[in-house]
């Protein structure tokens, strides 16, 4: 319990509740709790013999989030089209089909 604590403080930036507002500091504190859950739930979707399963979290942002990509909306779908050069494209379409809900 003490490394999941330490994850949310030392990688989310949770700790930083510098505003002189109560309210505001709360309001940071749940955001920093959604992006916390929103990285677990993406760690455990990666298939366990990626090299990103057992990763931090600041290494899944590095390497997942902080990249560039075209968003294509449609009224039916969004696309999104990285580089050709994209070294977790295949992941990528991985996480994105085991989000997606089953059909009926």
């Amino acid at each position: 319990m003490e490394n999941l604590v330490k994850l949310h403080k030392a990688q989310l930036a949770s700790d930083r509740t510098s505003c002189r507002s109560p309210l505001a500091n709360q309001v940071r504190l749940v955001l920093h709790t959604a992006a916390y859950w929103l990285l677990l739930t993406l760690r455990d979707r990666i298939p366990r013999t990626h090299e990103l399963a057992a990763a931090e979290f600041t290494t899944l942002r590095l390497h997942l989030l902080k990249i560039a990509g075209r968003i294509i909306e449609t009224t039916s779908r969004v696309r999104i089209a990285f580089a050709a050069a994209c070294p977790h494209a295949v992941l990528f379409r991985g996480l994105a089909r085991s989000f997606h809900p089953a059909g009926p």
